[in-house]
């Protein structure tokens, strides 16, 4: 399998204030650590099963972040304080989930990892309407 490989828009970059040279590393840095996670544990894996459930559990954490960001813009909003970093952190973590979504590589893993998920944590049909 191929190495995990971020970029990060330059529209998320730019959104930034150009006075805050720091948000902007603290991105790159971030992206970097990701690429570098994600890599270590496929490199780490034994089966294309455990590469999906290295992909899988990143993607969670993206998602918990980007969900937890988004809930940050309303609030800085009402206190009067700019959300544009809210903003950016959530976009990036949406576009990163979006680019090993879209890698043709990793889909298949992604999905049979969340269906094998899926049908462990059991359906309960009582409570489908």
């Amino acid at each position: 399998m191929s190495e995990v490989q971020f970029d990060v828009p330059s529209s998320i970059l730019d959104s930034l204030p150009s006075e805050d040279d720091g948000a902007v590393a603290d991105m790159e840095q971030a992206v970097a650590g990701w690429e570098q996670r994600i890599n270590q544990g496929i490199e780490a894996a034994d089966s294309t099963q455990e590469i999906g459930e290295v992909l899988v559990d990143s993607i969670d954490i993206m998602e918990s972040r980007l969900e937890r960001y988004d809930a940050f813009v309303p609030e800085l909003r009402a206190w009067g304080q700019s959300p544009i970093h809210a903003i950016a952190w959530r976009n990036l973590y949406a576009h990163l989930i979006q680019q090993i979504a879209d890698n043709d590589q990793y889909a298949d893993l992604i999905d049979r990892e969340r269906n094998a998920r899926l049908v462990e944590d059991g359906i309960r049909w009582e409570n489908i309407e």
